[in-house]
């Protein structure tokens, strides 16, 4: 029974990432992304650390391949598995889980709204860097990295703001699914 609702909890946690995920292919306003959401999701609710960076950084990837090869795809050439930078939104998501595994291990309103405002800013820190370093918009120097985070500061509201609805309804969601369908609790004895 245990192992089952394990099972169970996983499949809903993924299936919740996985749709935030692929939310990106609606249209919606630039930086009005599920980015820091997932992460901070997956941080707080999988049991084992590696599922809290492998299932939300898969399934971004998943949303990426979709919008660089269909959605984006007259803008390349060939198939992308990867875009220039994406390495550096990868790196902030993984570092927005880290965040959120220490932050999150009590699931408090004050730590999810704390850890929200932080996920938005690790990703517009390493993101701009990210653009900054990868895309060639910006001369490599001090004046060119202070250009490009002045640049970027018009998208943060919407980092922001998306981050916080999407916080707000993957965890609500969650939320409101263990108290509706108690078999989805964790005890403490039961996390692995």
């Amino acid at each position: 029974m245990k192992k089952n609702k394990i099972q169970l909890r996983f499949s809903i946690i993924s299936i919740i990432i996985i749709i935030a995920a692929m939310s990106r292919l609606i249209p919606h306003p630039a930086n009005f992304a599920p980015i820091g959401a997932i992460a901070l999701f997956g941080s707080a609710y999988y049991s084992k650390r590696y599922w809290m960076y492998v299932i939300p950084i898969f399934s971004i990837w998943l949303s990426d391949l979709v919008l660089n090869n269909i959605v984006y795809g007259q803008y390349f050439e060939h198939f992308v598995w990867f875009y220039g930078g994406s390495l550096f939104t990868y790196a902030a998501f993984a570092i927005i889980v880290l965040m959120g595994r220490f932050g999150l291990k009590n699931i408090k309103f004050q730590n999810v709204f704390f850890s929200t405002i932080g996920a938005s800013i690790i990703f517009f820190i390493v993101s701009n860097f990210g653009v900054w370093v990868s895309s060639g918009l910006y001369p490599h120097t001090f004046l060119g990295l202070q250009t490009c985070y002045i640049a970027g500061i018009p998208f943060f509201n919407n980092t922001l703001i998306g981050d916080f609805v999407y916080t707000g309804l993957l965890f609500g969601v969650f939320e409101l699914l263990q108290f509706k369908f108690p078999i989805l609790r964790l005890e403490k004895a039961e996390i692995i």
